[in-house]
């Protein structure tokens, strides 16, 4: 005798059951979805965190990281109302470091007359950094250090020009006499350099005072080290000029990768033979018509990443532009 049984289910009920387990099927996938989107949302949480961590400054200290660009002539003029004798003296600002400090900020180094490689032909390389070209210069001098607050304070004193941004009624935020001057624009720095009778280094007098002969990446080498300079996730300021002494390139330079990115005299124009697109180089909208050309910046900065601090990169901004990573040193003719 068979033992086999066998159920027969209304419609009804046939239908009934299909809907609940249509019902449960998408309240798993549901469950599923809004599992995995809340664990998306904690890794990309996560990361935000650990990119918070690691930026080089902290989000609620936005506003004390003043950048400031052509249209900000308003806030310096605000700056200035009212700042009176707020500022230094002469005799302040020569207080505000010791006669062995100045001496030592002085301190110009001769780059011998000859030839060197300047940009590269590396194909990850930024197309304006291309292609590699022997360079051959004249002998000249340039300054060991970047010029900073506390020498950029005798020259407000002296002259009346006025002070950056970043200085609260006109004076070095405390503790910062030994770092590089920031927010000043190019049309700064080079009245700074002339009123030091001195000037503004060309990119070319830069670039070999930085990388020497032999066509290096850094100033120490061709490998990255981040204990050799101020970039990207290190400090998130700027640091004492003096700091980063094995960095310092061939000559003995220092600072000629990260801290600040330099200004030079030169305008941003194309190297003979590059592959670069020419709109890369034109201010745009007829500018310069109106002779107005983007000026060469040098060197990367403290939030700069890391290929940014590379000998060879070639950076520009407008001159009346200025940011609190933009900086500069100066150079000399030999005569």
């Amino acid at each position: 005798m068979s033992t086999e049984r066998s159920y027969f289910i209304p419609d009804g009920e046939r239908d009934k059951r299909k809907k609940y387990l249509m019902a449960t099927l998408a309240t798993c996938i549901a469950v599923v979805f809004l599992g995995s989107a809340i664990h998306v949302v904690k890794l990309g949480a996560n990361r935000i965190a650990e990119m918070r961590q690691k930026a080089t400054i902290d989000p609620s200290q936005v506003k004390a990281h003043i950048r400031a660009a052509g249209e900000e002539i308003e806030t310096h003029e605000e700056n200035e109302e009212g700042l009176g004798k707020k500022g230094y003296t002469i005799a302040g600002a020569d207080a505000l470091l010791s006669p062995a400090q100045w001496k030592m900020l002085d301190t110009m180094i001769v780059i011998p007359a000859g030839p060197f490689k300047m940009g590269t032909n590396m194909e990850q390389a930024d197309p304006q950094n291309s292609p590699e070209h022997v360079v051959d210069l004249p002998s000249y001098k340039i300054d060991k250090y970047l010029v900073t607050n506390a020498q950029y304070a005798r020259f407000v004193a002296a002259t009346g020009y006025r002070a950056p941004l970043s200085w609260k009624d006109g004076k070095i935020p405390k503790g910062f006499e030994l770092h590089p001057v920031t927010m000043v624009t190019w049309a700064d720095a080079n009245a700074y350099a002339k009123w030091a009778g001195k000037r503004l280094p060309t990119e070319e007098e830069w670039e070999k005072a930085a990388r020497g002969t032999d066509g290096r990446r850094w100033p120490w080498g061709d490998k990255m080290d981040p204990s050799r300079l101020n970039t990207y996730y290190t400090v998130g300021n700027t640091t004492p000029v003096t700091k980063y002494t094995e960095g310092a390139s061939p000559y003995g330079l220092m600072d000629m990768a990260g801290n600040v990115s330099e200004w030079t005299s030169s305008d941003f124009l194309p190297y003979q033979g590059t592959k670069a697109s020419l709109d890369l180089f034109d201010v745009g909208g007829g500018s310069r018509t109106r002779n107005i050309k983007f000026k060469v910046l040098r060197g990367g900065t403290w939030r700069s990443d890391p290929f940014s601090t590379q000998s060879f990169q070639r950076n520009f901004s407008l001159p009346n532009y200025a940011s609190d990573f933009y900086g500069f040193r100066c150079a000399e003719d030999i005569k």
